[in-house]
């Protein structure tokens, strides 16, 4: 845990050891970095909004369109990233924590093999995996504390089922968990297609998988503004009036709409952070 949580933090994972997994994943910012799309090494400006490291390991697979299998496989992309992170090499990457003697005695009483792409992306994922933001006032109302919700965000609760919005956000962290387009019950107008609008055809060369995305998982989701793979709706009432419009087909009247935000509000975990020098 110590260790992971080190090397999340640690900028010499980047090419000019300016940006870590943290850069783009604050801890106290809802995992996110509050950009459209995210600013890597030399100001290099990323093709996709950085989802959530919040709760992902309940997500069926990582990234927007689910190319890395396991919270490892999603570690070992950034630092190799030539937008992201920009190392060239796990060797570039060793070569620097090699010269930290603290560090390296700390992973060896880990990975006694010693430093290594593998053990790396390993330790960080296991850091992670701990990630989780229990406790909030849906989980508390679920538990049977009828206090825990208020009015508005209970009348919001029945107003998303009613809307079917938990057919694609269910489960442990409402989303997470399929692959859905946008545009089900009217077109969505994308523009000029990018690469990263082609989402989850990107790993399956599936034609039925065009513009699908990994619905994303809404807890915390008040936190985690700009919305979308594309980052580009800057407010939690536009995105649920969006999702309404292209997903549901219908357009709510703004009373509704405000209890739904009102209900997501609710789902804002308990984050217990990490301490460093916890033994």
């Amino acid at each position: 845990m110590a260790l992971g949580f080190a090397l999340y933090h640690d900028p010499r994972l980047s090419a000019d050891s300016t940006i870590s997994c943290a850069h783009c994943h604050a801890l106290n910012a809802g995992g996110v970095d509050g950009r459209k799309t995210s600013i890597g090494v030399g100001g290099a400006v990323g093709p996709i909004n950085a989802p959530t490291v919040f709760n992902s390991v309940f997500n069926v697979e990582q990234f927007w369109d689910g190319r890395a299998a396991t919270l490892q496989d999603q570690a070992g992309g950034p630092p190799l990233n030539p937008i992201e992170m920009a190392s060239k090499s796990w060797d570039e990457i060793i070569a620097k924590l090699e010269k930290d003697p603290q560090l390296k005695a700390q992973f060896l009483e880990v990975y006694p093999q010693g430093f290594s792409g593998e053990n790396i992306t390993d330790a960080i994922a296991e850091f992670e995996k701990t990630l989780i933001t229990p406790d909030s006032p849906f989980d508390k109302w679920l538990r049977g504390d009828e206090n825990a919700l208020t009015a508005q965000q209970k009348k919001g609760y029945q107003l998303f089922k009613d809307n079917k919005c938990a057919t694609c956000h269910g489960g442990i962290i409402l989303g997470g968990r399929s692959f859905e387009p946008l545009g089900l019950k009217k077109d969505f107008n994308f523009g000029e297609i990018t690469a990263a609008d082609i989402g989850r055809m990107n790993v399956t060369k599936e034609e039925r998988d065009k513009l699908r995305q990994k619905v994303p998982g809404l807890r915390n989701v008040a936190l985690t503004a700009p919305y979308f793979h594309r980052g580009d709706v800057p407010t939690l009432d536009g995105a649920v009036k969006l999702m309404l419009r292209y997903q549901v087909g219908k357009e709510l009247p703004q009373e509704d709409v405000d209890d739904i935000v009102a209900f997501l509000h609710s789902l804002n975990g308990v984050y217990t952070p990490y301490m460093q020098d916890k033994q």
